[in-house]
């Protein structure tokens, strides 16, 4: 058996044994990778499963939309994206304060058991969510991108573990810190944080902002922000009012995934601080700006670089072989 290469002949078993065996390991690496058509043979029909389950629950209670998109993001940032955010229990990362109230848990179990009813033991609650967090996007009017597929389910799931996700109150280089250990650029950075164009916050993540946060402005407010703006969220969110209230995050258009979250940055209306500091920081500013397509600067679209930071983000610490399962039912390991 000859092999060729350039001019040369493999001729010797030796060599062919060796370069068969590095044959086989590449091909063990990327069995071991994400892929896009993961369940082309063993479960055709999953991403249509996924996306019907979806579909038939925003059609009832849209706010699952923002709700899912978030759960999968929160999932990829403790443990890497393997569903632990899903387990029930006690002391789990579903029982903290950022995910507790997250909209749409009971479309990852209905979506689960439907394809436990097709495909028995194939699919992974970890893809479900990655599935569902795109299907998620393109109902609010954003535009799909490819999912890669094949994950598996992790085993451990703690609360102490979520202090790692990104929070209100973090400044830039915090921000900046979080993402870049887990392999995401400050391009990523503002692009998922624009991810905040659906959905809302409660009031008690931001409302120190709007009363005695400084004493450079005639409200009190936070100075980077729009003085109308100000007396908007107070009336919202009085100092003495209910702090679970929720308050959208993209007073332009809230249910739309599109780039108006980035003009309000702009404009000093953002309602998280985090959110904000996007815009009064040199070093992030600059590609809000490119979304929005500011003058002399190299335009960026949202949609389609969103999809890219979220394939990105979706193969974070992901456990494949091994290291994880196919669970059973989401919310339990088996």
């Amino acid at each position: 058996m000859l092999l060729s290469m350039g001019a040369s002949f493999i001729r010797t078993p030796t060599l062919l044994f060796l370069l068969l065996i590095a044959m086989g390991a590449a091909a063990l690496v990327q069995g071991q990778s994400t892929r896009v058509g993961f369940y082309f043979r063993t479960c055709p029909q999953a991403e249509s499963i996924v996306q019907k389950t979806v579909i038939s629950h925003f059609q009832s209670n849209p706010v699952i939309a923002p709700g899912l998109l978030r759960m999968h993001f929160h999932d990829c940032f403790v443990r890497g994206c393997d569903a632990s955010i899903l387990i029930n229990g006690s002391s789990t990362e579903k029982t903290t304060g950022p995910n507790r109230l997250l909209n749409g848990y009971d479309v990852i179990d209905d979506a689960k058991t439907r394809l436990e009813a097709a495909c028995p033991g194939v699919v992974s609650c970890a893809d479900i969510l990655a599935l569902a967090a795109r299907d998620s996007v393109v109902l609010t009017k954003g535009i799909t991108w490819r999912v890669p597929t094949g994950r598996k389910d992790g085993r451990v799931s703690l609360a102490s573990e979520v202090n790692n996700l990104p929070a209100p109150r973090d400044s830039i280089e915090v921000q900046k810190q979080k993402f870049a250990d887990k392999g995401l650029t400050d391009q990523d950075l503002v692009t998922l944080v624009g991810g905040h164009t659906i959905g809302t916050s409660a009031c008690q993540f931001f409302r120190y902002r709007l009363y005695n946060f400084s004493t450079t402005t005639a409200n009190g407010a936070d100075p980077s922000m729009d003085a109308a703006f100000v007396t908007q969220l107070q009336s919202l969110c009085p100092a003495d009012g209910d702090g679970s209230r929720r308050i959208a995050l993209d007073t332009g258009s809230p249910n739309r995934f599109d780039t108006s979250f980035f003009t309000n940055l702009r404009n000093g209306r953002g309602v998280l601080e985090s959110d904000q500091k996007l815009w009064t920081d040199a070093s992030t500013r600059t590609f809000v700006q490119r979304f929005l397509g500011i003058r002399g600067l190299l335009g960026l679209n949202f949609n389609l670089e969103f999809g890219r930071s979220m394939v990105k983000m979706s193969n974070i610490g992901i456990k494949t072989g091994t290291e994880g399962e196919i669970r059973r039912v989401c919310t339990a390991i088996n």
